[in-house]
């Protein structure tokens, strides 16, 4: 035994004695390459270089981008911030109402106030500035639905999604507007990111209950997109109270009344903008003085213009898709039919379901097979037309001439003409005022749209159906007259013999669009009043 003891304890020292070889690691958690690793893989989850390139490629989009689409892309945002911080200027009816929140002109404002404080606040930074961050939140947004899908699906399906997404001429079009429509599309994209759809690791629904809520104070119909998946979380989720108590409550309370505080401060009086909004446009259907379309237009012409050259790759795509998709498709039909039941209709208000539309476009490209590079060509070709056409031709005088305006501004006018004094006898707002091109006190008024709900009939229409009489009440004697006029040609026959009396002569005409349509015309005239003395008056307002 003792021979067995010793024979054992000198093989164990000898076992000591001979270095031990350890196997290398291969675990990417111990490799070197880490930090090269989290640097490809970007800030926002997707590739630096797939970052660099939608930010890249959003940035000449809105370079691109240089025609006018609605007036509510100034009225609602840029010229509230331009009044906010420099004190001149006046609002639309809809902020004397009450009822559009001051949360997302703040967003502005701040740029502005922070130009103004460093003495930078020239006319191109006021003009660009909010246009380019608009542009890096469509970035942010095309980022998070590419990450979002690839998170669900393979690398395959993402790209294709990811391609629908950038080739669409109406998400060309929109994203580096200063619309409420724009940035409530973004919000609805990020939420859709963080929301709990099936098959996703989100575990925490804070973050997209938060943006949800935003998208809501900012424009309360964002409501009527996220219903339907609302519900089905609801539906879904195991602890139902905790959920409404702990996550939907606190996040709602917390949002609506940061956003009532700031209304009340701006407002200067107790102000509920969503009680407000949902009074004008529900109970007093105010939305319907801008126009009215059959109950079908969205159906017939609305969604096919939004969707455009994707359509038949969206319906494809809807018989191909998983079905933890189908509550996408739920929203879409469900938000078409209820803005169907509307009055009043406009393209912008289907765009936050437009991202949603792309997710089924993206499996019917993938699941193509010899016709993908041609389906890929003529789908991004057939999207590029309308793009630049919109962008760059369509409906660009309304920005233009306000170049012919610019120069007033400076003092170059001449010297035979009052003080400068421009009137606008165009539909309500068609043009941006001291935001765009203008960054003085000159005077500039408009045909006001103020709706007068015991009317049949607005202040505008008053103007676009009976000219004459309304210029005789309007300009009843030699002060009130404007040194300026703009307005569309289709009204210079209407007018001449004012014209003509008032000894106003063209000054200028800018070309507006390829298709005039009713009381919008071909081009933008620009008159201007000769032969009267300099003289000192007050501004007149109407």
């Amino acid at each position: 035994m003792e021979r067995i003891r010793a024979r054992l304890s000198l093989n164990r020292k000898s076992a000591l004695s001979v270095p031990v070889k350890l196997r290398k690691r291969k675990s990417k958690l111990y490799s070197k390459e880490d930090a090269h690793v989290q640097f490809q893989n970007g800030l926002f989850g997707v590739g630096i270089n797939v970052t660099l390139f939608i930010v890249a490629y959003r940035l000449v989009n809105c370079l691109l981008v240089q025609s006018s689409f609605v007036p509510d892309e100034y009225w609602q945002s840029l010229e509230v911030a331009h009044q906010l911080v420099f004190k001149y200027g006046y609002l639309s009816w809809e902020w004397t109402e009450g009822i559009r929140s001051y949360l997302y002109p703040l967003f502005f404002a701040s740029i502005y106030k922070i130009l103004h404080f460093l003495n930078y606040d020239t006319v191109q930074l006021l003009v660009w500035l909010p246009r380019l961050a608009h542009a890096f939140l469509a970035a942010l947004a095309d980022i998070k639905l590419y990450s979002l899908i690839r998170g669900l699906e393979h690398s395959g399906v993402a790209r294709w999604v990811f391609v629908s997404q950038l080739c669409s001429w109406f998400t060309w079009y929109c994203c580096t507007r200063t619309l409420t429509n724009t940035v409530e599309t973004v919000l609805t994209t990020l939420a859709l990111h963080y929301y709990p759809l099936h098959g996703s690791k989100v575990q925490d629904s804070s973050k997209y209950l938060g943006l949800v809520a935003l998208a809501v104070i900012i424009r309360p119909t964002a409501l009527i997109v996220w219903l339907p998946l609302l519900g089905y979380h609801f539906l879904r989720e195991d602890d139902k109270l905790n959920l409404v108590t702990h996550r939907v409550l606190p996040v709602g309370v917390l949002t609506l009344g940061i956003s009532t505080v700031i209304d009340c401060i701006f407002y200067g009086k107790w102000t509920l903008v969503q009680l407000n909004f949902l009074k004008f446009n529900v109970f007093h259907n105010v939305a319907e003085f801008y126009g009215s379309h059959p109950w079908h237009w969205y159906l017939t012409q609305g969604f096919p213009v939004v969707l455009g050259p994707h359509l038949p790759f969206f319906l494809h795509g809807c018989t191909l898709a998983p079905q933890r998709y189908r509550i996408l498709l739920v929203t879409v039909i469900w938000t078409i039919l209820v803005y169907s039941l509307l009055g009043h209709k406009e393209f912008r208000f289907i765009y936050p379901v437009l991202p949603l539309c792309m997710v089924f476009c993206g499996f019917s490209l993938a699941s193509l097979k010899a016709w993908k590079r041609p389906a890929v060509c003529l789908l991004f070709l057939s999207n590029l037309l309308p793009a630049l056409y919109t962008g760059l031709i369509h409906q660009r005088g309304s920005l233009d001439v306000m170049s012919h305006i610019q120069p007033l501004c400076e003092g170059k006018y001449s010297s035979s003409t009052p003080e400068p004094f421009v009137y606008f006898l165009m539909p309500c707002h068609s043009t941006p005022f001291y935001r765009f091109s203008l960054n003085c006190t000159l005077n500039l008024q408009n045909v006001q749209a103020k709706q007068i709900l015991t009317s049949a009939t607005s202040y505008c229409d008053q103007f676009i159906f009976h000219q004459m009489h309304w210029l005789k009440t309007a300009f009843h004697n030699e002060a009130s007259l404007p040194s300026h006029l703009v307005f569309f040609d289709v009204l210079t026959k209407e007018i001449s013999s004012f014209l003509e009396v008032k000894q106003y002569v063209k000054k200028t005409e800018v070309f507006h669009t390829h298709v005039p349509e009713g009381r919008v015309g071909r081009n933008i005239c620009v008159y201007e009043r000769r032969g009267i003395p300099l003289t000192t008056r007050d501004n007149f307002i109407f």
